[in-house]
Formats: structure tokens, sequence, C-alpha cells
């Protein structure tokens, strides 16, 4: 098994695989974090059937012409012809495929999962989102923690869930079909009911147990985005704190020195004002 992993989600499942998925339907976008490449269906196109065929006809008449010219500068006109069907038919081809909804084919190894029931998709989508918030905290912490080791232990945490999910969702079908079958008449002692309960019994054990070890992943994957963005958000307060001292400093340092220009005018205005009105009484 290699130590990539491919996610593809369209809307009908979730497809975990170590292998590039194909399509079954449709194209796709990739686009890789780490060793995980998510895997999206390209938008439709949204042309019908009667678009796709006037650009055919359009295609095949420029076409048509070209070959015309080019049979006249000596080019063999089958071959011009032959060139001209293959990229109609080709161009065809292509946009009958953008214009359908994209879907993944379904991989036929045993590495591979696929999620169909939406409790387990909507889980596994959450996943994903929340390990891209754990990549975006590497950058910041390249000096604590190796980014490649980091990588591969979510990568591996992302397999793992994969795998615990896809039995979950098996647990809860064969939940169902058991609480099903116990909707009957016949009496609490039969053997088959005994039977039956027995069976209940042990798949809600694997039900809990499941439930107990996607939430580890879940809670594990969560802890460490908390951990990385609270340890970012820190760094960033120390460093306005570390430019606010420096600031700070500089204002302490560019003050001047306190002096008494204020009261020494205000005395030296309050003589002059006396001495005036003392001249003035004494005329």
């Amino acid at each position: 098994m290699s130590g990539q992993l491919f996610v593809g989600a369209d809307h009908e499942k979730i497809v975990v695989s170590p292998y590039p998925l194909r399509m079954r339907t449709g194209r796709a976008r990739r686009q890789r974090h780490g060793s995980v490449t998510e895997v999206v269906p390209a938008p439709s196109s949204g042309r019908g059937r009667e678009d796709r065929v006037r650009f055919s006809s359009q295609l095949a008449l420029v076409l048509l012409v070209l070959a015309a010219v080019l049979n006249a500068l000596g080019v063999p006109w089958w071959a011009a012809a032959a060139g001209g069907v293959f990229l109609v038919v080709l161009t065809g081809v292509q946009q009958a495929r953008a214009a359908r909804e994209g879907t993944f084919a379904l991989p036929r190894d045993d590495d591979s999962y696929v999620l169909d029931a939406a409790e387990e998709r909507a889980a596994y989508g959450r996943a994903l989102v929340v390990s891209r918030r754990v990549r975006r905290t590497w950058p910041a912490l390249r000096h604590m923690i190796d980014p490649g080791d980091a990588d591969r232990d979510l990568t591996a945490a992302l397999r793992e869930l994969a795998a615990v999910m896809a039995r979950r969702q098996q647990i809860r079908r064969l939940r169902e079909e058991l609480g099903a079958a116990a909707q009957h008449d016949l009496p609490a002692n039969s053997p088959a009911v005994q039977a039956l309960a027995e069976q209940r019994l042990r798949v809600e054990g694997l039900w809990r147990s499941t439930a107990a070890t996607a939430n580890r992943i879940l809670s594990g994957i969560d802890a460490a985005a908390l951990a990385g963005e609270n340890l970012i958000r820190e760094q960033r307060i120390g460093e306005t704190a570390r430019e606010a001292e420096l600031a700070i400093a500089r204002l302490t340092a560019a003050t001047a020195a306190p002096t008494d220009s204020a009261p020494h005018l205000a005395e030296r205005t309050a003589a002059v004002i006396a001495a005036y009105r003392e001249l003035a009484a004494g005329h």
C-alpha cells in the first residue's frame, strides 16, 4: 500500500483509496494536500444534446473546408478526412462527458473504502475539513514539528477513519435488518427469538465499539487543529506585545524632560501686570 491517499466525493458517495480514482461519468478536479489528494467532480457544462450536435456540425464544416485546402496543397484527401473525422468524434465525446454530472467509479481492491451512508459521509467530510485546518498550522510550527511525520500521521488517521466508517455503515445496515426482524409475535422463549436477541446484543457491542474508535480519531484530529491554532494565536499575541513594548520604549525615550516653563511664564506675566498697575496708580 502506498503512502498516498485519494479521497473523492460526489453526490452519491465518498471514495477513499490509496490508488488514483477513476471517474465513471464526468470530469474531476484534483487538489493535493501533502500525501492526501482530494478529488471532486468538475461542474457540468450544462450543454444539451442539441447544442453539442450543432457545435460538432459547425466544426465538421470548418474541417471539411480545411481538408479541401490541404488537398489542394498536395495532402491526400483521405488523410485530411480521417484527421477531421477523428477530431469531430473526439470533440463530441469530450463534450458529452463534460455535460454529464461527475461520479466516481467503484474501486475493486480491498484497500479502498466507499462511504454511501449519509451519517458516515457527513462525519468523514467534517474530518477532511478539520484536517485542512491542521495542515494550515504546519508552516507556522515548522520549527517545532516535522511536517513529513505529521503528514504521515494525519494521512494514516484519515485512512483508519475511512476503514472504521465503512465498517460502521455495514453495522448500521445489519442493525436495521435485525431491528426489522425483531418485529414479530413469537413468544420470548422461542429459540429463534433468543438467537435473534443474542445477535442484536453482539451488533450493539460492535456499534458502540466503532463509535468509540471513530470518536477517538475525530477527537485527535480536532485536538491537533485546536492546539496548533491556539499556539499560533499565542505567538501572534506575544509578537504584538513585543512590538508594543518597543514602541512604548521609543516613545518614552523621545519624550523631553519636564521643565517649569509654564509656571515661570505665569509668574513673569503676573509680575508685569502688577508693575503696570502700580505705575498706573502712581500717575
